[in-house]
């Protein structure tokens, strides 16, 4: 059974470039929402730089990027809100067992983010635009739910499999002498 964990374990590579892209993405964001909000405080005072009418909308939009998808970030690094109150009592098996039937709960909402949000994005993301900017749609401000919902399918995916793995791949400890 081992050996086709040695197989699909070859594909972790993949999974730390989706991790970097999203990362990346999120630094991205910031840096554009910190630039954005800079020039827009400072416009309100200093008379030679300018104050857009579309900053307020654009810095919210990124905020909702960053927010959606750096919770997608934190399924892969196990950063999420989750109890642990009670770890202590349970046995490691039971555990193991409530770790993968969350994991299961959140890909199945990984799916419906995906699903319901692109639905979003696509029929009422398609019918308004920006207040500020009428020549962009709405679809942007739609989209970082799909877009969060596959970057959760594609670590989720990646934490169930170590999961599984857990229980048949006993992981080896080494003892310093």
């Amino acid at each position: 059974m081992p050996k086709i964990f040695n197989t699909i374990d070859k594909i972790k590579p993949a999974y730390d470039v989706a991790y970097k892209i999203v990362l990346f993405l999120c630094k991205l964001l910031l840096i554009v929402d910190i630039l954005i909000t800079t020039m827009a405080v400072a416009g309100r005072y200093i008379s030679f730089i300018p104050d857009p009418a579309w900053s307020e909308e654009v810095v919210l939009t990124c905020m909702a990027y960053m927010a959606v998808l750096s919770a997608a970030l934190a399924i892969r690094r196990n950063a999420h809100i989750r109890m642990t109150a009670f770890d202590r009592y349970l046995p490691k098996k039971v555990i193991l067992a409530l770790d993968i039937l969350s994991d299961v709960a959140v890909l199945g909402l990984a799916v419906v983010m995906i699903t319901v949000g692109w639905k979003y994005a696509v029929l009422l993301g398609s019918r308004g635009s920006y207040v500020s900017m009428p020549t962009v749609s709405r679809f942007w401000m739609y989209f970082p739910v799909p877009l969060a919902g596959i970057a959760m399918v594609i670590f989720e995916i990646e934490i169930l499999y170590n999961h599984i793995k857990s229980i048949f791949v006993k992981e080896e400890v080494y003892h310093e002498c």
